[in-house]
Order: structure tokens, then C-alpha cells, then sequence
């Protein structure tokens, strides 16, 4: 290569697909224009009826900004129109995020989107539904094989798009165990990792989620097979998932499913307590 020509920087995924970058952008839009109108985050969750972690979340880009919000905020900020306005390209990009997950995932997808309760053990990185989208990104970033600009700008916008679920009310029971291990990988960079550790910390401490960690130094472990995930589908029976290199498996055989739950409620009882959790990972900040 000439030393005269520049480099080609390859294209960063919002450049590809929109998506993420539209939520992003509304975050940062709302943010704008609730200091311009004087409120603090506490204010503008009384005006929307919502919590404050959610107008935290919106305005990091880590939560998804609902039609319903968008509708709530733009009179409470002053926005003149500017918010109702992106109601239509959110509603499109929610319905284009709800059809792109990979055929293989779609099965778990739907019933994860519809299920009353979900319980998620992690030993190889923090569940996807819990991701930043800068942790998602890296996650996606750096599999092999490599994926391509475009596909990783899907496989994140479908990702950050299934987060919707933290907003539903009634929600439905959620709990988390994952291994320490995980949540000190510095995965992306400690930047990353701290925003990252942040998140968690935030939807532990909504009242539908229940959070636990798995240390590192139990002289036991009933789960080293890997990671799963349990499901309720509303009015049926529950369901496990597991998914290795893109090879998911919903398993529905009432006896298999029994020995997942088995499984987990022997991890959660060996795990720390909430409580435990939540210092644990403040400690782990404090060390970042």
C-alpha cells in the first residue's frame, strides 16, 4: 500500500444499519432536552409515569425509548413535536427487530417475549438481554468466524430490542445467576465492563428481577455443563433452552425440563445472596 493513501476505515456497524443508532440518538435528544427545559431525571419519570432508572436507561441508549414514552415526553419537555415525530420510525424499527433473529433463535425469541416467567444461569458472558449495547457489540465484534458490518448491526438492534421486557407491566418473573467469572472478563475493555457492571446493577434492582452471583471459589458446582435458560410460556408448561455455537435447543420433554430446574435451584441456593450480589459487583467497580 502507498504510504500517500489512506487507509479504509472499515464501516462501524450504525453506519450500515440505523437501528441502535436511532435509539441511541433519541436518548441523547431527550437528554438535551430535559436540561434545556430544567428537569432532572426524577421530574421527567413523574411526567411519564415511568422510573427514573428508565430515563437514565433511555438517555444512555441502553434502554429501548417506547412509542408510549415518546408520546408521554415530548409535551413534558417541550419538544414541540420533535419526539412524536420519531414514534412511527421506533414502532417500524421495534417490528423490523422482532423479525430478524436468526432462524434457529426465533422459537426461543417469541417464547421469551411472551413468557410470565424467565430464569436465566450465564458461564459464558452476561445474558443477552441484560447487554449494554456496547458489551452486545463486542460480543458479536469478536466471534469467530467473523461476522460482517452489516450482520452485526442486526444481531445487536435484535438484541437490545428484546430489553422491551423490563418495560412490560406486569412483567414477568425474572431471575439471574451468573458466574463471577463472567462479570470480571474485561470483555471490550474496562470502559465497557463498567457500563456493563452499571446495567446490571440497575435492573437488579427492579422489583419483578432477582439477581445472584455464582462465586468463584465453591468447592461444588452442579452446573458446569453450561449455560440454559428456563421459560413459563403464559398457560403452559415450562420450557429450558440451551444454545451452543448457534446450535439452540428448546427442549420441552417434561422430565428433561425438570432436571434443568433441579439444576438451577441447586445453583441458586450455592449462590450469594442478592444482597451479596449487589456488593459484590459495587466491589468489583471499585476495582475497575
Amino acid at each position: 500500500m502507498s504510504g500517500n493513501k489512506k487507509e479504509e476505515r472499515p464501516e462501524r456497524p450504525s453506519e450500515v444499519d440505523g437501528t441502535a443508532h436511532l435509539f441511541r440518538a433519541i436518548g441523547k435528544i431527550i437528554k438535551v432536552l430535559r436540561n434545556n427545559a430544567g428537569l432532572s431525571q426524577v421530574e421527567l419519570a413523574e411526567l411519564t409515569h415511568c422510573g427514573e432508572d428508565l430515563i437514565s436507561s433511555i438517555e444512555r441508549g441502553v434502554r429501548t425509548p417506547q412509542p408510549d414514552f415518546l408520546l408521554l415526553a415530548d409535551p413534558a419537555l417541550g419538544a414541540g413535536g420533535v419526539l412524536t415525530a420519531a414514534v412511527d420510525d421506533v414502532r417500524q424499527a421495534l417490528a423490523r427487530a422482532r423479525v430478524r433473529h436468526p432462524d434457529w433463535f426465533r422459537s426461543f425469541a417469541k417464547a421469551e417475549a411472551e413468557a410470565v416467567a424467565l430464569h436465566y444461569y450465564a458461564v459464558q458472558a452476561v445474558p443477552g438481554i441484560l447487554q449494554t449495547p456496547a458489551y452486545a457489540e463486542a460480543v458479536f465484534r469478536y466471534r469467530r468466524p467473523l461476522y460482517d458490518e452489516e450482520t452485526i448491526q442486526t444481531r445487536l438492534a435484535d438484541r437490545i430490542s428484546r430489553q422491551a421486557l423490563f418495560d412490560k407491566w406486569p412483567g414477568p418473573t425474572m431471575s439471574f445467576v451468573i458466574e463471577e467469572a463472567v462479570l470480571r472478563r474485561l470483555l471490550g475493555g474496562r470502559d465497557v465492563l463498567r457500563e456493563q457492571l452499571r446495567r446490571i446493577i440497575e435492573v437488579a434492582r427492579l422489583r419483578t428481577v432477582h439477581f445472584q452471583i455464582m462465586p468463584n471459589d465453591p468447592d461444588e458446582h452442579p452446573g458446569l455443563g453450561g449455560s440454559f435458560t428456563l421459560l413459563t410460556p403464559k398457560g403452559r408448561r415450562e420450557v429450558a433452552y440451551t444454545e451452543i455455537y448457534g446450535h439452540a435447543r428448546l427442549i420441552i420433554d417434561p422430565e428433561e425440563v425438570r432436571m434443568y430446574t433441579e439444576r438451577y435451584g441447586i445453583i441458586r441456593a450455592q449462590a450469594l445472596t442478592r444482597r451479596e450480589s449487589l456488593e459484590r459487583i459495587e466491589k468489583m467497580l471499585g476495582e475497575l
